[in-house]
């Protein structure tokens, strides 16, 4: 039997006999055992940002920035640390009555559970969010997965967990871009809850789940914490769909379809808000697309994002009734150009109508162009030009003395760097 230096040096001193040493080596403690399969994993995001044109107001303080997630004033021409991200998980096993777990960590400006950091907006009329103070390390993830042997096996979700609609994610090596879309600025990132996930066949699933409607999104803060009926939830549920090999051409192309409905409440219940804006509750509708095209190295895709606000409709305006004041909603197309296995082209264009005023409060377009190129192992490596404007009055910079927005457009130059583990 060979043992280390310092069960060597401990039996040395006395503290642990060789003997002991040698029992404990043949077979695994229960903490061995139950983390053998446990695998680490995770990313750290970084970058350089250049806002084009921007100025600093009468108190030094830099212009009014697109109000897409992740972005703002405290990223602006500067160096960044986005991110930090640590994830263990023990993935489940073949077996009828398999079980796992996933827990997250993620640390930086990007943890969606650290609203009070800033990095949505400020904007004209959307979310106008300071520094703050704000846990070091956020609880992204934590959850523990199992299977019930029903049918084809139903999957189980049962903790803290990602949002299930969007066509963008929360970890930034999974987009296409490095700025995040205004679709993505108006879903949910979050929900503590259960959720069942059903495979009926090899190109449909299902997902259905219920979580706290105290915890569906960055925009959406609670007030007044846990609601005041048991059946006031965040209900959701999606549909999978992937284009059998039957399909020719369209094969392997993708259809995600989903609904987050969250609680409808009274003053003595559940209160959130949503951009600076007092809601009851809200109604995340998402559909995404993928599919391949004749050219094998082009992909495209669509994603369309509805949010309905369920009490604005009654939002007075000019001593009247605003009946369109209930919603916002985006539309936006991604293409991807796969030139060599390093090197890639990925482009998005948004049209954002933002009628109940959670961002702009008027329609805005962006286009946004990434170059990515993977020098080194582990390494993505991107650099990302975008624009963005809003179609009536302004939104962005400074007026030097009033610090009022200034300008219609906004444009942004990115050098952006993950090291994925």
């Amino acid at each position: 039997m060979k043992f280390n230096k310092w069960t060597v040096g401990l039996a040395a001193i006395g503290v642990v006999s060789l003997a002991s040493a040698a029992r404990a080596d043949e077979k695994m403690s229960p903490v061995q055992t139950a983390l053998s399969n446990t695998t680490l994993s995770g990313y750290v995001d970084v970058s350089a940002q250049w806002n084009l044109g921007s100025t600093k107001g009468l108190y030094g303080m830099l212009g009014n920035t697109p109000g897409y997630a992740y972005g703002g004033i405290n990223k602006a021409d500067g160096f960044n640390l986005n991110a930090v991200d640590i994830a263990l998980d023990k993935a489940q096993d073949e077996s009828p009555w398999a079980a796992g777990y996933h827990v997250e960590l993620m640390a930086g400006p990007d943890d969606p559970a650290k609203p009070s950091l800033g990095t949505i907006g400020p904007v004209n009329t959307g979310p106008v969010v300071t520094q703050g103070t704000g846990p070091l390390v956020g609880l992204r993830q934590a959850y523990i997965t199992l299977r019930t042997p029903v049918g084809n096996g139903i999957d189980w979700k049962f903790g803290v967990f990602d949002t299930i609609i969007g066509y963008e994610s929360t970890s930034s090596p999974l987009n296409p871009n490095f700025t995040r879309s205004y679709g993505y600025s108006l879903e949910p990132t979050t929900h503590t809850g259960i959720l069942a996930t059903y495979k009926v066949c090899d190109v449909l699933s299902i997902t259905a789940g219920v979580a706290d409607a105290s915890n569906v999104g960055s925009l959406i803060q609670p007030i007044n914490g846990r609601a005041a009926f048991e059946t006031q939830k965040a209900y959701m549920g999606a549909i999978a769909f992937t284009a059998p090999d039957s399909w020719g051409a369209m094969k392997g192309a993708t259809l995600n379809v989903g609904v987050i409905d969250s609680v409808d409440s009274n003053l003595i219940g559940e209160l959130t808000t949503v951009g600076g804006l007092a809601t009851f509750g809200t109604t995340s509708l998402y559909a995404g697309l993928v599919v391949p095209t004749p050219v094998s190295a082009l992909k495209v895709g669509a994603a369309f994002d509805y949010l309905e606000l369920h009490n604005q409709g009654d939002k007075q305006v000019n001593g009247g009734i605003n009946p369109h004041a209930d919603s916002s909603w985006d539309v936006a197309v991604y293409g991807n150009v796969q030139a060599t296995d390093k090197l890639s082209f990925n482009a998005r264009a948004e049209y954002l109508d933002d009628t109940a005023g959670l961002i702009y409060g008027t329609q805005a377009e962006e286009v946004t162009l990434t170059t990515q190129y993977n020098l080194w192992a582990n390494v993505l490596s991107r650099v990302e030009f975008r624009w963005d404007h809003v179609e009536h009055g302004n939104a962005f910079d400074n007026n030097l003395l009033y610090g009022a927005p200034s300008k219609s457009n906004a444009f942004m130059l990115a050098f952006n760097v993950i090291y994925q583990f």
